[in-house]
């Protein structure tokens, strides 16, 4: 039986008395690959945010392995759970090394400096997301598909066995956007970490994921199998549309058909 890491119960989260996220609960267990899908404005990131404490929540609970997630200082939590942002844009002027090797803040100690060790495992980091060969270009320099894999390896160096991302794959270019799928897959099946990845694209949910969760109006409408969700008497509900389907011709899983427009 697979380890429960997260066990969130009951969370709700109101901004200036607005509700963004109401009584939601599931769980997660080690070495999932759970993708959180759902509409626009559905409270996704939101419930990102509020696994990493960066929002404060209104009511309920999240145990981390059990304990309270408020009983963990912000040091201890990072060495449990690491988070990729959406992009915004902003880079520091690093190099791709020097901004993996910042992954390793979580163990330093007070007015440390990095090791040898902070370093190999920067660099190993690097070499699991095959980008050792640009590891002193300038983040600056980088583009959108290398900069999201170099976030990517630096939230690996910080050691979480927990990895939450925002959309990782949002503006890539196709080749781009698989290379990164294919590392995250690398990291859950091989090294054995929990991927929580929040999507756009039904699609991927549903092909690479092992457990979805959909949320609509903050409010869980489904958890279960990833491979269960293509079914208009879950997904219709969720996006207030039908969709149309089609049989995967590789895998043979059932997936969406972009829907044509009258010409």
């Amino acid at each position: 039986m697979r380890k429960l890491q997260i066990d969130i119960r009951n969370l709700t989260l109101q901004f200036n008395g607005k509700p963004i996220l109401q009584d939601v609960s599931f769980q997660i267990f080690e070495r999932d690959y759970l993708s959180i899908i759902g509409p626009n404005g559905a409270g996704k990131t939101s419930l990102l945010k509020c696994l990493m404490r960066i929002y404060p929540i209104t009511s309920g609970e999240i145990f981390f392995l059990g304990k309270p997630l408020q009983e963990f200082s912000q040091k201890n939590l990072a060495r449990l759970i690491s988070y990729v942002p959406q992009s915004d844009g902003r880079y520091l002027p690093l190099t791709v090394l020097d901004f993996v090797l910042l992954g390793r803040y979580p163990h330093l100690h007070p007015f440390g400096s990095f090791t040898k060790e902070d370093l190999k495992i920067a660099r190993d980091a690097l070499e699991i997301t095959q980008i050792s060969h640009i590891s002193q270009r300038q983040l600056s320099t980088l583009s959108g598909g290398e900069r999201q894999i170099a976030f990517i390896a630096a939230a690996l160096a910080q050691g979480a066995d927990i990895l939450l991302l925002d959309e990782p794959t949002t503006f890539l270019d196709p080749r781009h956007e698989q290379e990164v799928y294919q590392i995250l897959k690398q990291i859950n099946k091989s090294m054995g970490k929990t991927i929580i990845t929040v999507t756009h694209d039904i699609n991927s949910a549903a092909l690479r994921s092992d457990r979805v969760v959909i949320l609509k109006n903050g409010t869980v409408q489904y958890v279960g199998s990833a491979d269960k969700i293509m079914d208009n008497q879950i997904l219709a509900r969720a996006y207030d549309k039908p969709f149309l389907f089609t049989e995967h011709p590789l895998t043979k899983q059932r997936i969406i058909v972009p829907e044509a427009s009258e010409r």
